[in-house]
């Protein structure tokens, strides 16, 4: 038997290749499970008693944020009216090539809540609120209780999953640098 010619051998090695390819399962937000990942806004400096931007701590951690979630197949990113929420999803809005949608920081949270698990079946859903509102809305998004959450708490990352029959779980984890008691 002589040898197949090279462009024969690619042919066939670039054939069994797509082939292969196309029943390994998809890695995109359209297949991902419904995750919610939700924030307190990052630490904020005090240049303005009403609407204050992130502090430099806070900017590092809205950086550590985007790096933790740079993997995630990211769909949206919400943050309410606030600068410093806005500037907390904005990194890692940025690194998704998302816009940060605005939401009311005193909307009802199972009003809130409703409406982003209608919007969103797929993929994970960034989601950064205040300390008075983070624990509302993560109680509402997975139906269940939470901890409230102390005014120097920064670092807690609630991820709310929601499996194919819409029931979810929570797990609480934490990401930056470890909030100050």
């Amino acid at each position: 038997m002589s040898p197949m010619p090279l462009p024969r051998v690619l042919a066939v090695l670039l054939a069994s290749l797509a082939s292969a390819c196309s029943t390994m399962p998809a890695r995109d937000a359209a297949t991902a499970p419904l995750t919610f990942v939700v924030v307190r806004h990052a630490e904020k400096a005090t240049d303005d008693p009403e609407n204050p931007s992130l502090s430099a701590a806070g900017q590092a951690r809205a950086d550590a944020l985007a790096a933790r979630l740079h993997d995630a197949p990211l769909v949206a990113a919400y943050a309410t009216e606030f600068r410093r929420t806005q500037q907390t999803a904005q990194p890692t809005a940025n690194a998704h090539r998302l816009p940060v949608e605005p939401y009311y920081a005193r909307g009802p949270a199972d009003e809130v809540a409703a409406r982003w698990r209608q919007a969103h079946r797929h993929g994970t859903v960034l989601v950064v609120g205040h300390s008075n509102t983070v624990p509302d809305l993560v109680a509402a998004l997975c139906e269940c209780t939470t901890a409230p959450m102390d005014d120097r708490e920064y670092d807690r990352l609630s991820l709310v999953r929601i499996d194919g029959d819409g029931r979810a779980t929570l797990e609480v984890q934490r990401y930056g640098a470890p909030s100050t008691p």
